[in-house]
């Protein structure tokens, strides 16, 4: 299919988004699915509902006709809501869908700050729910759960942090420096799962054998980074590692820049995942590592409509005009675990049926393989992860080049680390 032929189907699929998110008329009377979708879309986490809404248009214009579940034909209703990137949002709209909307099947998009208070919700009101977008640490023991004491009604499916933590130690290895690391936490769930003393980002660092230095979390859109930066800079931290958004990373490299402190390495989980959040840190963000989940070369397919992942950030980037950004390949692996569980339920308008299917789930999607059998606890799938640098780019400013794949084999290096 050529570049206009695909701008025409782009077109059809987005105009019949526009109704097919309405029951069928020709359906019978209380046969439609209604599914819950929470995501981040605006706040300082919007980087990561960026693909949603565009996601949500392609699946409503696939479901358009309905659903057809053991010979039955269903319509699908897709409540969309924005959780403002505000965990206590995202808990009331969760509680909203679950008790006046009646779902039957919730999907917290992406960040724990979504996902975590939307699975609660379920988990307390018997709902199955979907999730990805977060690393499993984070969705499990902050939620008090473990492989003795697994969840019920909430799924989830994405790297661990023993992953992202393998891939950023390979790639400190890879270049010369003084091996001292200063650790960045913001003070959330994330910062507490990435700063844990027994399986977060510390103790795999001093396992590789680099200092680790650890000063205070820093409050989520503070405007103060002077106490980090001292910390690191009386140390003589050459490396940077840890996790938050793109405004709290902006706000401190430019900091770091005005107190002529200038770390050889950057890498920062979540706020270098998108290529906006980069952009937005101009020249400072030339040279930035960070994790890598998805990219259009990974070798994997859709269930749905059999796209590969250039195909699907060549549609992207023809019907927005933006550059192809990771959560585009989950926010569809996402929906295709959902409809491949609703197809397989005995009854899609049953929770526990609904709960049942996920649980027996085992569907090859554009982010890889999924199946809930064999995860560190039985709510868990694990998906692949390898490591990437923000490098100039040829058709953008900045390209993500994948430079190690010690973790995920899947996907070949493009070059090596390069220090800033």
């Amino acid at each position: 299919m050529n570049n206009t032929s695909r701008r025409h189907v782009l077109k059809g699929l987005g105009a019949a988004a526009a109704t097919a998110g309405l029951p069928g008329l020709a359906l019978a009377q209380g046969k439609t699915i209604r599914i819950g979708f929470i995501s981040p879309m605006t706040g300082p986490q919007a980087p990561f509902g960026e693909t949603d809404k565009y996601m949500v248009a392609r699946i409503q214009a696939l479901l358009k006709d309905g659903l057809t579940v053991n010979g039955q034909k269903y319509a699908v209703e897709i409540l969309v809501r924005d959780s403002q990137s505000n965990p206590n949002k995202a808990a009331e709209l969760a509680g909203n869908l679950i008790l006046n909307e009646k779902v039957h099947l919730m999907l917290p998009a992406s960040t724990t700050d979504a996902i975590n208070p939307v699975s609660d919700q379920c988990e307390l009101n018997g709902v199955p729910c979907l999730s990805s977008q977060a690393p499993w640490q984070s969705f499990v023991f902050p939620r008090g759960g473990s492989a003795e004491k697994p969840f019920k009604w909430t799924y989830h499916f994405f790297w661990g942090l023993e992953d992202v933590l393998g891939t950023f130690t390979s790639m400190w290895n890879s270049v010369e420096t003084n091996r001292k690391v200063g650790m960045l936490f913001p003070r959330n769930a994330d910062g507490e799962a990435w700063g844990n003393k027994e399986w977060g980002l510390p103790p795999a660092v001093a396992k590789a054998k680099f200092e680790t230095v650890i000063p205070s979390s820093f409050q989520p859109l503070t405007n103060d980074f002077s106490a980090q930066i001292s910390a690191y800079k009386k140390a003589g931290c050459e490396i940077i590692g840890g996790i938050g958004y793109p405004a709290d990373l902006k706000t401190f490299i430019t900091q770091c820049r005005q107190q002529q402190y200038k770390p050889k390495v950057v890498t920062v989980a979540a706020a270098l995942l998108f290529p906006s959040g980069v952009e937005a840190m101009g020249e400072l963000g030339l040279g930035m590592s960070t994790e890598v989940w998805w990219t259009p070369a990974f070798p994997f397919k859709s269930s749905l409509t059999g796209e590969n992942g250039a195909r699907m950030a060549a549609d992207w980037e023809a019907e927005t005009k933006k550059q192809w950004t990771q959560p585009l390949g989950y926010a569809h692996a996402l929906w295709e675990v959902a409809i491949d569980v609703l197809k397989r339920s005995k009854d899609p308008l049953s929770r526990d049926a609904i709960r049942q299917a996920i649980t027996e789930t085992s569907v090859n999607t554009i982010a890889g393989p999924i199946s809930f059998k064999g995860g560190p606890t039985p709510n868990i799938c694990k998906t692949p992860i390898v490591g990437g640098q923000w490098v100039k780019g040829a058709k953008h400013r900045y390209d993500l080049r994948i430079v190690d794949n010690s973790v995920g084999k899947l996907v070949p290096t493009e070059g090596k680390l390069l220090l800033i």
